[in-house]
């Protein structure tokens, strides 16, 4: 009886606990969607005529970006507002290019919203002159069904997308956010990392743009670690490089044991996405020992990479030969240091090549996911992780 009066006590707490804090949760939500909508009041009611005859402002606190929106028609920019302001944006709105021009020289804007047809300076030359002013500022063109011919081709003009309209506000958020994303991941892209030698008295950085290199490992040009144990065996896995790029990594998939392998030969594989990619042996050797904990978890795989998230073991059959193939300390930090470089010019002219070919959303596989990472996943590995 008093077990049961213990466990009756419990579910009652966790339930209580758990409406708590939906409650709570949604009551956050409600406060600010009333913040945001107080801060629409507001700035509606301000005058920022000085700096645009037809400028109209809304801001809110830690806005997910901030927005100039231009277009002729006075009803499509309360819209925007309305909408983009509700969903956490900060959003300027003009009704001609040409103000829009003067206002991205005074102020920083993530994105311009334009209207294809326009009257004086139309959705083009507004991409190409915006392009041209501010290139770290990103375009989305507004454009009808028989305008989107024109709408391509503002993208070889620089332009990240088009949105076709009609739209309902529940498309226009869903599109905003996932192009939020595809702007934090090109400007993640095009920072240049750093490399950080890991000693006893360094810790490692969970830094996307810093890559760990353990001093006292081995590292292999294929981005494969090697760690020779105390018993002459050597422990390998890939190194932070691949880790970080690829990101989370959705399959792995291990030798058999005592299979004899060659330096070069396939070791084991990964899947990001739909792709799959053969890691090879930085040295020979018979397989005594993989980590199974990474086939049914691959996402420990970012758990400590170069203590944990070893793949395999082996029993080397020619390390005295073969180390000299790979690298150590100072020597594996210069290493890092070029293929950095090598990592960027890929990742800058995929992004030019992008830029003019129409969208990247359209035509991806079947998960959604669009070309350009595709094409990003391919090259990455033929460039460094088929050595």
């Amino acid at each position: 009886m008093v077990l049961l009066i213990v466990v009756v006590t419990i579910i009652v707490f966790v339930i209580v606990d758990f409406s708590l804090r939906v409650y709570l949760q949604r009551r956050r939500e409600l406060q600010l969607r009333k913040e945001r909508e107080k801060a629409l009041d507001i700035g509606l009611k301000l005058d920022f005529s000085e700096e645009a005859k037809t400028l109209k402002r809304v801001e809110v606190k830690d806005p997910k970006a901030r927005i100039l929106a231009v277009d002729d028609e006075p009803i499509i920019l309360d819209s925007f507002r309305k909408i983009l302001v509700v969903a956490g944006y900060s959003i300027d709105t003009v009704e001609k290019g040409s103000e829009a021009l003067g206002l991205i020289l005074k102020n920083d804007y993530d994105f311009v919203f334009t209207d294809l047809k326009m009257p004086e300076m139309d959705g083009l030359e507004v991409t190409k002159a915006v392009k041209h002013l501010r290139p770290d500022i990103d375009v989305i063109v507004i454009t009808g069904y028989a305008s989107i011919e024109t709408a391509v081709e503002t993208m070889k003009y620089g332009a990240m997308d088009y949105v076709q309209k009609p739209f309902t506000e529940d498309e226009l958020i869903e599109f905003f956010n996932k192009s939020l994303i595809r702007r934090k991941d090109r400007i993640e892209r095009q920072m240049k990392p750093t490399v950080r030698l890991i000693t006893p008295s360094v810790k490692e950085s969970a830094s996307m743009h810093e890559f760990n290199v353990p001093a006292g490992i081995f590292v292999s040009q294929n981005h494969t670690w090697v760690n020779i144990e105390m018993n002459g065996t050597a422990r390998v896995g890939i190194d932070d490089f691949v880790r970080k790029i690829i990101g989370t990594i959705d399959q792995v998939a291990l030798p058999k044991l005592n299979k004899e392998i060659e330096k070069g030969d396939p070791l084991f594989s990964i899947t990001k996405d739909s792709r799959t990619m053969d890691i090879a042996s930085p040295i020979s050797g018979k397989i005594s020992l993989v980590n199974a904990e990474h086939v049914e978890h691959p996402e420990w795989i970012g758990s400590k990479p170069f203590e944990l998230s070893w793949m395999v073991c082996l029993d080397p059959s020619n390390l005295s030969e073969e180390l000299r193939s790979l690298k150590i300390g100072a020597d594996s930090v210069n290493w890092y240091r070029k293929e950095i470089d090598r990592y960027s010019e890929i990742a800058t002219a995929i992004e030019g090549e992008d830029a003019g070919t129409g969208r990247p959303e359209k035509g991806g596989d079947k998960g959604g996911k669009p070309r350009a990472d595709e094409k990003f996943m391919a090259e990455f590995a033929n460039a460094f992780l088929l050595k």
